[in-house]
C-alpha cells in the first residue's frame, strides 16, 4: 500500500484560531488514506467536493487533531473512498449529484440528493439541463416468504419527509433501505458568493432544531479563516445558548420516545419542561430557538440580569421536577419492555461510522467534541461525557437523561463565571483568500463547517456536515431483526435530521 501522505495535522485550539489549509495529495495517497480509514486508524469527519477537487476531513482520535486532504479531480473523477470505507458512500453520491464528479470504483453510483426534480443537473459544477432519470433502484433482496412495505416520504404527524423501504419476513425486518433528499434546499449553492452575514443566516437554517450549533460552527470557521479574536463573554453566551438548545431537544426526545412506546404522559410532562426552556430562551435572548443570535465575531445580543434570573429559575425548576420523571421512566415495566434490547447498534459499527452524540455514546463510542476537540467556553468547565454499552433504545434514552442533568450543571457553571465585557468583534476581509474549519457538539453529535473565502471576504465554498450523515445508515442496521412496529421507536431514539442531512 502507498505510504500515507504527510498531512497538515492541527490540534483543536489551533484550527479554530487560524486559517486552515487542506493538504494536496496524489490519487494513490488519497486511496491510502481510504485504507487507513477502513483499518480504523482515523475517523472520517466528512467528504465533499469543490470545483475540480474532492476533500475529506480526518480525525486522529489518539492525538486529538484533524486534517483535510484534497485530491485533484480536474478530469471529473477521483478515487472512491466509499469502496473501502462505507461511511463515505452517501457523501460521495451527494458530491456526484452536486458537482458531477465521479468517485471511480464506487460500490454505489446511484444518485442520492438529486431526485430528478431540480430542473438542472450538477448545480455546483457547471450546471446542465436536467435529463429524465430512471426510477430509483432499491437494492434487491432474495429469500423465501419476503414482502416489502414502503413507508413515506409523507408521514402521519408533523415530521419531515423520508422514504423507508422495509423488506420483512412476517413481521421481522430483514432489511431497511432509506431514500432521503426530499428536504434539499440548495444550501451549498446559496452559500456560493454570499456575504458572511448571509452565510450566517443560511447556516442557522440548515437544521432548525440545531440553529445555535450550526451558527457556532459557521462562526468558528469564519473566525479561524480571518483570525478573529472573539470576546470571552461572547464565548460564554454561545455556550449558554448551545446548552439551552441541547436541553430543549433532549427533553423533547425523551418524551417522544416514550410516546412511541404508548406512554403519552411522559411526553406531556417533558413537553412542559421543553416549553419552559424555549420560553426562557426567548426571555433571555429574544428568540425561542435563539436563531440569528450567534454571528461571526461573537453574538448579536447580550444577556442582562433579568435574563440570568430567568435561566437560573429554569434550571432550579428542571432539577426539582426531572428526577421524578426519570424514576417514572425507569420503573414503568411497559416502557422497559419496549426499549430494552430494541434497536441494537453494535459498538464496532458505531466506531466505524464515527457516530456522534447519543447514538455513538449509547454504543460505547466515548467521543464528545466539547471535550476531545475542545473549544471555548468548554475548555474552562467541568465536563462529563456519559457513555453506555447496552447499544439499544434504552441506552439512547439514558444518555439523554444524563445529558439533561449535565446541561443543568454546565449552564450553572457558566452563569456563575460569566465574564463581563463586549460581546462582538468586527469581522473584516483580509485581502487574500482564506479557509477555516469549525467543529462543534450539537445535541445530535458533532457538526462540521468547512469554509473557503475569497479576497473580499465572500464565500467561495461552504460545506456543512450534520451528524445524521453517519447516523442514518446505522438506523438501517438497528432495525434489522426487530418487528416493523418497533421502527417508530428506533427512529425516534435516533431522531436524525432530514433537513440537516439533505442540505
Amino acid at each position: 500500500m502507498t505510504k500515507l501522505p504527510d498531512l497538515t495535522w492541527t490540534r483543536s485550539r489551533d484550527f479554530r484560531a487560524a486559517p486552515f489549509s487542506a493538504t494536496p495529495v496524489r490519487p494513490s495517497e488519497w486511496t491510502a488514506l481510504a485504507h487507513a480509514l477502513s483499518a480504523g486508524h482515523f475517523t472520517l469527519l466528512s467528504l465533499w467536493a469543490e470545483e475540480g477537487a474532492a476533500c475529506m476531513a480526518l480525525h486522529d482520535a489518539d492525538a486529538r487533531r484533524v486534517a483535510v486532504a484534497r485530491v485533484d479531480a480536474a478530469t471529473g473523477a477521483f478515487p472512491s473512498v466509499g469502496v473501502h470505507h462505507a461511511p463515505a458512500q452517501r457523501l460521495e453520491r451527494a458530491a456526484a449529484d452536486l458537482f458531477g464528479l465521479t468517485p471511480e470504483g464506487a460500490a454505489d453510483a446511484r444518485p442520492w440528493l438529486d431526485h430528478g426534480r431540480w430542473g438542472i443537473r450538477h448545480p455546483l459544477g457547471g450546471a446542465s439541463p436536467d435529463a429524465a432519470q430512471p426510477p430509483y433502484a432499491f437494492l434487491p433482496v432474495e429469500g423465501d416468504s419476503l414482502h416489502q412495505v414502503p413507508v413515506g416520504p409523507v408521514h402521519a404527524g408533523i415530521i419531515e419527509p423520508g422514504h423507508f423501504r422495509f423488506t420483512a419476513q412476517g413481521e421481522t425486518v430483514v432489511r431497511l433501505e432509506e431514500r432521503l433528499g426530499y428536504t434539499h434546499k440548495g444550501i451549498d449553492r446559496l452559500m456560493r458568493g454570499a456575504s458572511l452575514a448571509r452565510g450566517a443566516e443560511l447556516a442557522g437554517r440548515t437544521s432548525g432544531d440545531s440553529t445555535v450549533a450550526y451558527s457556532v460552527a459557521f462562526a468558528q470557521a469564519v473566525e479561524a479563516a480571518l483570525s478573529v479574536a472573539v470576546p470571552r463573554r461572547a464565548f460564554a453566551l454561545r455556550g449558554l445558548m448551545a446548552e439551552l438548545e441541547r436541553l430543549a431537544n433532549h427533553l423533547g426526545d425523551i418524551g417522544g420516545i416514550c410516546n412511541d412506546a404508548a406512554f403519552a404522559m411522559m411526553l406531556a410532562q417533558t413537553g412542559i419542561l421543553r416549553e419552559n426552556v424555549l420560553r426562557a430562551a426567548h426571555a433571555a435572548f429574544g428568540h425561542r430557538f435563539m436563531r440569528d443570535r450567534v454571528v461571526p465575531g461573537g453574538v448579536a445580543v447580550d444577556l442582562d440580569a433579568e435574563g440570568e434570573a430567568v435561566i437560573k429559575a429554569l434550571i432550579a425548576d428542571i432539577r426539582d421536577r426531572f428526577p421524578s420523571l426519570v424514576e417514572l421512566y425507569d420503573t414503568t415495566a411497559s416502557l422497559m419492555d419496549r426499549t430494552v434490547g430494541t434497536g441494537h447498534v453494535a459498538p464496532d459499527l458505531a466506531r466505524r461510522f464515527g457516530a456522534g452524540g447519543y447514538v455513538g455514546r449509547a454504543s460505547g463510542r466515548d467521543f464528545d467534541t466539547r471535550r476531545d476537540l475542545r473549544y471555548a467556553p468548554y475548555d474552562m468547565l467541568r465536563l462529563e461525557v456519559p457513555v453506555r454499552h447496552e447499544c439499544d433504545v434504552n441506552a439512547r434514552v439514558w444518555i439523554r437523561i444524563r445529558e439533561v442533568e449535565h446541561c443543568c450543571s454546565l449552564i450553572t457553571q457558566m452563569l456563575n463565571a460569566l465574564p463581563t465585557g463586549p460581546v462582538l468583534t468586527e469581522v473584516a476581509p483580509v485581502g487574500e483568500p482564506r479557509a477555516g474549519l469549525g467543529l462543534v457538539e450539537g445535541f445530535r453529535g458533532d457538526i462540521l463547517a468547512w469554509l473557503a473565502l475569497d479576497a473580499e471576504g465572500r464565500i467561495n465554498r461552504c460545506h456543512m456536515r450534520d451528524p445524521s450523515w453517519f447516523q442514518w445508515p446505522l438506523l438501517e442496521a438497528a432495525i434489522e431483526g426487530n418487528i416493523i412496529a418497533d421502527f417508530p421507536l428506533c427512529n425516534k431514539s435516533f431522531n436524525c435530521s432530514y433537513s440537516g442531512h439533505d442540505l
